[in-house]
């Protein structure tokens, strides 16, 4: 099962990452780096798959981002069921580092929340964008540095 999903996701490429990506930076308990990794090591140009990794992921916190922003209370604790301790805890976070803890919206855990938090916070869009995509296009960047070294050292040891 999990082989023929791979598979799947594998085939259809920047498609796939995009929407894995895109889907792990909302409250979703997904991951999207395996999948760069995946497409990396398939031959797929590395800008492009940094590039749509990034935009899906940015995306994605800006759709937590609108939720928070729009939504008001009822959405972040009816629908997403955050509660009172866990909303003052990323305000807290949120106001003691200011907007540039935007840029580790990547992180697992404090990303999702943050970015929801600054749309409550009502965060300018034009900055919490620049801050949530270049946090996210450096992670990627470097994922895909390492991913793209490491393979060419195995290849070239000779392990493969």
């Amino acid at each position: 099962m999990i082989a023929s999903m791979l598979e799947f996701l594998t085939e259809y490429g920047l498609v796939s990452l995009f929407l894995v990506s895109f889907c792990a930076s909302t409250l979703l308990p997904l991951g999207s780096e395996w999948l760069l990794i995946a497409v990396l090591l398939q031959g797929v140009n590395p800008a492009a798959a940094v590039g749509i990794a990034t935009l899906g992921n940015s995306l994605g916190s800006a759709t937590n981002y609108l939720i928070g922003y729009y939504g008001g209370d009822w959405l972040t604790k009816k629908v997403l069921r955050i509660n009172k301790q866990q909303q003052q805890r990323a305000e807290s976070w949120f106001n003691r580092y200011g907007n540039w803890s935007l840029l580790l919206a990547w992180m697992p855990i404090v990303g999702d929340p943050l970015c929801l938090v600054s749309g409550m916070l009502r965060t300018p869009p034009i900055r919490f964008a620049l801050l949530v995509t270049t946090g996210k296009g450096l992670r990627y960047t470097f994922l895909a540095l390492l991913t793209l070294q490491g393979a060419e050292i195995i290849t070239h040891s000779g392990l493969i």
